[in-house]
């Protein structure tokens, strides 16, 4: 991968196991890299704990590492946790407020969606082997 197509987070390691270890991050948004950001109050910033699967003998606890993701995986997650809920909530509405009024079009959207959620619950495993990181040591 070249460093136009990646995601990348600086990171600490926090535990190592026999098949993973555990990377904290700090997820930051656009605005905690501006210069103004002490002054508007909008800047975020929490800490994430990301598991990266794989054996790395090498590493320590404590040790400063990049995680390095493709932004297409980024893109793919994107639409599996925004766009496809959108759409489906957006249609359970319409047919749902359509064929019952707008109670049974909330309760269609909300069911829909829950279900949505449970088929990718059902799917993480296999989600979990398509969205994954690699550490580079720094």
């Amino acid at each position: 991968m070249n460093k136009v197509e990646t995601i990348r987070h600086e990171g600490i390691v926090e535990s190592i196991g026999a098949k993973s270890c555990l990377v904290r991050i700090l997820q930051a948004s656009a605005c905690s890299s501006c210069s103004a950001r002490q002054l508007c109050r909008s800047s975020e910033s929490k800490e994430k704990v990301i598991e990266v699967k794989g054996h790395y003998p090498t590493l320590q606890v404590g040790d400063n590492v990049t995680l390095i993701g493709s932004v297409r995986q980024g893109l793919r997650a994107s639409v599996l946790a925004y766009v496809i809920p959108l759409i489906i909530m957006l249609v359970a509405l319409f047919v749902g407020t359509r064929l019952g009024g707008d109670g049974i079009g909330a309760l269609a959207a909300l069911l829909f969606l829950a279900i949505y959620y449970g088929i990718l619950f059902l799917f993480r495993d296999k989600l979990d082997k398509q969205f994954s990181f690699k550490i580079e040591t720094n």
